[in-house]
């Protein structure tokens, strides 16, 4: 009885249900890998810190009240970062400890990552004794550096940025993988047919929109980074880089009407993205990283887009692989029957069912893009001096071997994040393959 008890439960566990649909079954599997579950958790706490950072270490009050009047400093911060205000001559002039208020409610860690405590210079550790602290909310919980920064501020501040080099990373190398794999996979080698008055408007156009979305902009977008409005810069700058293939495309289509430009090329498009791929990763990522940081000016936003562009080409494969199995279906054979152009079959039907695999390679990028940031922070190179990172805590701890706190709570944060990272990917890995039964 035990027996069949048992072959009862196993035939249970290995019957899906056919009410649900794709997703539903994958979510479902996904929810069985209980480990899996737990690193999805962590990772909202992760997402959670880096969204709420500025509320959580700050030198700025949450809310006060000065002269009788209500004060919002950080959200007043946000409008100044965009723009839409101005401090007052009275904030920009004291530091923020130092107003008369009637009162103020301050985030848990009164420390921004770049205040100094000039009381608790060199390397004071979190249960060293520290000096002239107001309250015990005052007190270094992670201990401080040379200058007198906080670390806690630092880790909280950090984490924005690693996951914010890990996301940004990976969505620039799925834009560029998608776009090659699904050229390589879906055109092949023979179905790929341009006018030559197409091709040349695209190649000038793609140039084009590189330089005028990124290169000419790279100062402002490193200023804005350092403002902390990274993301907008990032929406400018993909804005501009998509109305400049558009305008591309416009006129590739009226040089293509043209005679002298209209006789139409088959482009090899597999044979050539292949090729790209293969000279890409014969370089090894990390001397190209170093060889391009060294020639650029110091900043994460141009970390994130170093680490994207050398990133795609995993992503590029696995979307080829798939499309050159879904382009042989049925369905995209009645969706070209019925007279659809190839552009709607590759975006609405086929790319779609595709994009599984990408899923699993963003998981496991996003942890190598953190690592790879972490180790630039580190060596000092590519991001700016004031820039407070995981990688540049660590850093600080080769000039004091003493300093245990500096070592330690990064490079714990750095393993976390990463493991978290790789077990959600091992998770998607296990839900998103049909061959498993849960």
């Amino acid at each position: 009885m035990f027996f069949n008890k048992k072959i009862d439960k196993a035939a249970q566990l290995l019957t899906s249900n056919p009410n649900r649909t794709y997703w539903q079954e994958v979510s479902y599997r996904f929810g069985k890998n209980r480990i899996a579950i737990w690193a999805l958790r962590f990772l909202y706490v992760i997402l959670f810190i880096a969204l709420a950072a500025d509320f959580i270490a700050n030198d700025k009050p949450l809310v006060c009240s000065l002269d009788k009047q209500i004060h919002f400093p950080i959200f007043h911060g946000y409008g100044v970062k965009m723009g839409i205000a101005k401090w007052e001559d009275r904030f920009v002039t004291r530091n923020w400890n130092e107003h008369n208020y009637d009162w103020a409610v301050f985030p848990p860690i009164p420390y921004s990552p770049t205040s100094m405590d000039k009381r608790n210079r060199n390397y004071v550790g979190p249960f060293d004794e520290q000096h002239n602290t107001k309250s015990i909310q005052y007190r270094h919980w992670m201990g401080t550096d040379e200058l007198g920064r906080d670390v806690a501020s630092g880790m909280i501040h950090g984490t924005r940025i690693a996951v914010s080099v890990g996301i940004i990373a990976m969505s620039i190398a799925s834009l560029i993988g998608i776009f090659f794999g699904a050229l390589a996979g879906y055109w092949g080698d023979h179905k790929l047919r341009l006018s030559i008055g197409a091709i040349v408007a695209n190649l000038i156009g793609l140039v084009m929109a590189v330089f005028y979305a990124f290169v000419a902009r790279s100062y402002q977008i490193s200023v804005m980074a350092k403002e902390g409005s990274l993301m907008g810069a990032l929406l400018g700058s993909f804005a501009i880089f998509v109305l400049v293939i558009l305008i591309a495309n416009a006129l590739g289509w009226i040089l293509g009407k043209l005679p002298l430009f209209s006789k139409r090329v088959t482009i090899p498009a597999d044979i050539l993205v292949m090729r790209l791929i293969e000279v890409i990763n014969s370089i090894p990522a990390l001397l190209l990283i170093l060889s391009i940081v060294a020639i650029t000016k110091p900043s994460v936003f141009n970390v994130m887009v170093i680490i994207g562009f050398i990133s795609w080409t995993g992503i590029a494969r696995f979307v080829r692989a798939e499309l050159l199995r879904v382009r042989n279906l049925e369905y995209i054979e009645a969706a070209q029957a019925m007279g659809f152009s190839e552009s709607r079959i590759v975006l609405r039907h086929a790319l779609p069912n595709a994009l599984t695999p990408v899923l699993i390679a963003i998981a496991f990028g996003v942890a190598s893009a953190i690592l790879t940031e972490s180790f630039l922070s580190f060596l000092s190179v590519g991001v700016s001096a004031e820039q407070v990172t995981w990688g540049s805590l660590l850093n600080l701890a080769r000039g004091n071997f003493e300093a245990w706190w500096l070592a330690l709570f990064p490079g714990v944060a750095i393993f976390i994040t990463v493991t978290i990272f790789n077990l959600i990917g091992e998770g998607l890995t296990d839900a998103l393959d049909p061959r498993l039964k849960h």
